[in-house]
């Protein structure tokens, strides 16, 4: 894939992964300007029941929700975010530390950030490339999944890298997109179902007896000791916070001029025969996306086809509340990308689309992740800008935020990489 060191000829627009591997296109070195990723702090998060946010008919479901109980007033743990990050570390919290309190408060339901409407590719290295003690993800990943006992449709056959120069001799994917599109490489990586997942590490935390809360925004934090969260339920007074909001509340995680926060998009064609699936290099069943311009990625879902590719962005984060996929540059960037797959090959001539979605993105300095002490207190940890590596790795550094918020796992120093 596309990496920092790639980006010596595109002089102004360089492409990124989003959520799922999909790399798309951002400022370059993976940063927004001062003036797109400008908000005004003083601003109130939004109220979760004013949202009118579409952002499309995504092809899986999230089968969870959490039961209704009273907010505690004092804990050791609270997790903020209720996406693969944070579902991940408060069951990994509680797995290692089961004396211990642990409340997770989501602003929405489960999933209904990136983790929910991501395209489900999972990838080996973050987007930035192996980073300094980093280790193994996809290992990582599957034995978190395999101890909190969650099924997620885990299929890691493999990711084709495409490009249009020195195909490998038997690339079995010819298609015409600006030059013929063939496989030049493959790599360690696959799908999951991002429903299934998200679902089922809810289910591990509950079990394993962490409270959850939806419909539960963080309005703001006092970072005293111990830290105060306000929600709409009450004030939690936590020892320690793990913030895990990712492309959302940038305010609360000190990243507004950190991290740019953009809408990727994406589409399912209708079933296809198998001949057809063959005939279009699919038959593998192996996800792909091209390491160069213009972008591409996809995967199967059964008989169906997912293809991604392009960018919204926003002047402020809060404006996904409001967005809606079938208007303005969204619906633009649907009949771009439907256009565009309609002419790879003749047998995908005339195919239909049975879902478009799209889902956040948070894009940090360098594609490098955040992984630090919050900058107002010892006692937080934010984690998240993935800049699209998220599916695997969210879940294996959520573990690992776990482990240092118990003083097991010191943080990684991925800091100093940005200054370079």
């Amino acid at each position: 894939m596309l990496r920092i060191a790639d980006l010596a000829p595109f002089t102004n627009r360089s492409p990124v992964a989003s959520n799922d591997g999909r790399h798309l296109f951002i400022a370059a070195r993976g940063t927004a300007s001062p003036e797109r990723r400008k908000v005004t702090p003083e601003r109130s998060e939004p109220n979760p029941k004013m949202k009118l946010k579409n952002w499309g008919n995504r092809p899986w479901t999230i089968d969870f929700r959490a039961k209704t109980q009273p907010l505690p007033e004092t804990v050791d743990f609270a997790v903020v975010g209720g996406g693969f990050t944070g579902l991940s570390a408060a069951a990994w919290l509680k797995r290692l530390a089961p004396d211990k309190s642990v409340v997770l408060l989501e602003a929405e339901t489960f999933g209904s950030g990136a983790s929910g409407y991501t395209g489900g590719m999972a990838l080996a290295e973050s987007a930035a490339g192996n980073l300094p003690g980093l280790g193994d993800v996809l290992s990582g990943y599957q034995k978190t999944l395999a101890e909190l006992r969650v099924e997620g449709d885990l299929h890691l056959p493999g990711v084709y890298e495409l490009g249009r120069t020195t195909p490998l001799k038997n690339s079995p994917i010819r298609w015409s997109d600006s030059g013929e599109l063939c496989a030049v490489n493959e790599v360690a990586g696959g799908t999951i179902d991002p429903g299934k997942i998200v679902a089922g590490l809810a289910a591990a935390a509950e079990r394993a007896g962490v409270h959850l809360f939806e419909h539960a925004n963080v309005e703001r934090c006092e970072f005293q000791a111990p830290l105060q969260l306000h929600t709409p339920l009450g004030i939690l007074r936590a020892t320690q916070v793990l913030f895990a909001t990712n492309a959302f509340s940038l305010e609360l995680t000190g990243w507004t001029q950190r991290t740019e926060s953009c809408f990727t998009l994406a589409v399912a064609t209708e079933h296809l025969t198998d001949s057809t699936l063959q005939e279009i290099g699919l038959d593998a069943g192996k996800p792909f996306y091209t390491v160069d311009l213009p972008y591409l990625w996809g995967r199967l879902l059964g008989k169906q086809v997912i293809f991604g590719s392009g960018l919204v962005h926003f002047s402020d984060w809060r404006e996904m509340y409001s967005l809606n996929v079938e208007r303005g540059a969204a619906a633009e960037g649907f009949a771009r990308l439907e256009n565009r797959i309609r002419n790879l090959h003749p047998k995908l001539q005339g195919v239909a689309f049975t879902h478009r979605w799209g889902g956040p993105i948070s894009i940090s300095e360098g594609w490098i992740p955040i992984f630090e002490r919050h900058p107002e207190s010892a006692n937080a940890i934010v984690l998240g800008g993935y800049s699209g590596h998220g599916v695997a790795q969210s879940v294996y550094l959520g573990a690992w935020a776990a482990e240092a918020l118990l003083g097991k796992r010191a943080l990684p120093n991925w800091k100093h990489l940005r200054q370079k």
